[in-house]
């Protein structure tokens, strides 16, 4: 169900826009019970701040309620926070050398970028599945690199 479809079986009369990206927005107040708003709350914040595009085709659900990120941002930031929890073992406790950390690290990000792009120029569909693997090696890499640039630059300065 989508969140047009839900937001209409739920409500009489409320209308929801849809964007040019696929994103719909569902204003807070028009939705009736207490998890519909949180679930209306959390879908629009995550839309406005991370600029997720939320099309319902490429998201995942918990019942009829759509996750507030689609399947690829849903594995970047699943990507990100597991760079953050194993930063600290793979750098302090397994001292792994920088060298092949920066060659590994960017072959990382090329499945994303690939699968990206074919889909925009060919008639190519993604599964979910593929978008969240690609969105976690995405994410596991690039806040890496960002978390090694961090601890070089407190090193250096």
């Amino acid at each position: 169900m989508s969140v047009a479809e839900k937001n209409n079986s739920t409500n009489t009369g409320a209308v929801s826009e849809e964007s040019s990206a696929g994103a719909v927005s569902v204003p807070a107040s028009a939705v009736v019970n207490k998890r519909d708003r949180r679930w209306a709350f959390w879908m629009e914040l995550c839309g406005r701040t991370i600029r997720c595009h939320q099309m319902p085709s490429r998201s995942f659900f918990i019942g009829s309620y759509q996750f507030p990120l689609c399947a690829r941002c849903t594995g970047i930031m699943a990507g990100r926070v597991i760079a953050l929890l194993l930063f600290p073992i793979f750098y302090f406790v397994l001292d792994i050398p920088l060298l092949p950390a920066l060659i590994v690290l960017p072959i990382l990000l090329v499945p994303l970028a690939v699968d990206g792009l074919i889909q925009k120029f060919t008639s190519y569909e993604s599964t979910n599945f593929r978008r969240m693997v690609t969105g976690i090696l995405w994410g596991f890499a690039e806040f890496t690199l960002i978390l090694m640039g961090i601890v070089w630059l407190v090193k250096k300065f």
